[in-house]
């Protein structure tokens, strides 16, 4: 079979246009790799906001416990519902048994009684290692329980007698996540970019960052 000029230029182009269709498709398979690389990657980074915080409230836990005393002597052992009579608020043992049952309390997350216990003793005893992590935790139990007002006042207890302790800067990440819960996202926003402006090598100035981040 004879071909042609005609013939010869059309095959020409159609072979011509082989690579052409090849290096489209490969363009668009590269593209939705890296699609499903962008999103594998966002889903594993909210997997790791997740379980950050399911182990949160864990992590603060354990850290308390190691700054209590817990074997107090059983005839000492106290409970919310104890009738607590003390020689004074000097009465350093006395100290130790409310703190200890408090935080007994907090690790059975029992709150309701481990709130009574911190509260009972930041109102009757001034103890500068124990007491801001007692109201720090006023602040924590009040804020699982959505009583946001009650947490706010106790974290602001805390920063306003203690300012230099070190879970200030949680704190105030804390009433950002107050104001957030209140859809008061202008507040929320100025007060995450306080604690990453003034605490910026905290840990609560990551989870701050992380959450201005998830609010764009």
């Amino acid at each position: 079979m004879r071909i042609t000029k005609n013939t010869f230029i059309t095959l020409a182009v159609l072979f011509a246009s082989y690579p052409s269709l090849a290096d489209e498709k490969s363009n668009a398979s590269d593209i939705l790799f890296l699609k499903i690389q962008e999103l594998e990657s966002e889903i594993a980074q909210l997997r790791n906001q997740i379980e950050s915080q399911n182990h949160l409230i864990e992590k603060l836990i354990n850290e308390t416990f190691n700054e209590a005393d817990n074997k107090a002597p059983e005839s000492n052992a106290i409970n919310a519902n104890s009738s607590i009579r003390f020689k004074g608020v000097s009465d350093i043992q006395s100290e130790e048994d409310v703190y200890a049952a408090a935080t007994k309390s907090l690790e059975e997350q029992n709150y309701e009684d481990a709130f009574k216990l911190f509260k009972f003793f930041v109102e009757s005893f001034a103890n500068d290692q124990k007491s801001p992590l007692a109201f720090f935790w006023l602040g924590e139990i009040s804020l699982i329980n959505n009583n946001l007002e009650v947490s706010k006042k106790y974290f602001l207890d805390l920063i306003s007698s203690y300012p230099n302790h070190y879970r200030v800067p949680l704190a105030h990440k804390k009433i950002g996540d107050i104001y957030f819960k209140n859809n008061d996202l202008n507040m929320a926003t100025d007060k995450y970019k306080f604690v990453v402006r003034e605490y910026p090598n905290n840990s609560a100035s990551s989870q701050a960052l992380q959450l201005l981040k998830n609010m764009e």
